[in-house]
């Protein structure tokens, strides 16, 4: 008799161990799940700013092409501190863009705050070539083919950035204390650059993880 109720005992004891794990999983389930920041169909949650007509949809992406202009996330939680972010980007021949992070919104003019991951694979007047941090850790060697989609992903981990192509580390930078003003980590959103009518970027399936 006492070897089934020890059997029984153990299964009981694993029973709510894994129930209890089931249930620490499930809670901390929303803070480890990617979020979706496009729809593919409308620019719902987005901002754009001095020149609107910059931005469009196409095919379930967002296709950049005209006068200087920026699109900021802006739905209802846009503020973004430790992250992951990953979207497919493409480029056509000669095209500029970037993805602005921990910025804020403004009318008009290259954004202020933060920080700008390039989007440049032959636009020779510009060296800073993709996955620079744009004028703070530059990648002035390595380039992707125009035409083809890029998977694109950043990462921020307190003053740690990392940005990478195709799983490919490019950039690996870490921010000095010593960095004063708006141009630095903090906390913000994200903003898709619109660079010159010369310029045609597109964006899809862009996504975030909260760290």
């Amino acid at each position: 008799m006492k070897k089934p109720a020890l059997i029984i005992c153990t299964i009981t004891i694993l029973t709510i161990t894994c129930s209890k794990k089931a249930d620490q999983k499930s809670s901390a389930a929303p803070e480890t799940e990617w979020i979706s920041l496009f729809d593919g169909e409308s620019f719902d949650g987005w901002k754009k700013n001095e020149h609107p007509e910059t931005f469009s949809i196409e095919n379930g992406m967002i296709k950049v092409n005209g006068e200087r202009s920026h699109l900021f996330y802006d739905g209802p939680d846009h503020d973004f501190k430790d992250f992951e972010f990953k979207a497919k980007v493409m480029t056509k021949a000669h095209s500029n863009s970037g993805i602005f992070i921990h910025t804020e919104y403004q009318e008009r003019g290259w954004p202020s705050h933060g920080y700008e991951a390039q989007v440049n694979n032959s636009y020779d007047v510009d060296p800073r070539r993709t996955a620079s941090l744009y004028a703070v850790d530059d990648n002035t060697e390595i380039t992707f083919p125009d035409d083809e989609w890029m998977d694109y992903y950043i990462k921020v981990d307190g003053k740690h950035i990392v940005i990478s192509i195709n799983d490919q580390v490019i950039t690996d930078y870490t921010e000095p204390d010593s960095v004063e003003g708006t141009r630095k980590l903090s906390s913000g959103t994200f903003a898709l650059q619109g660079h010159d009518p010369g310029s045609t970027v597109f964006y899809k399936d862009i996504y975030v993880k909260k760290l």
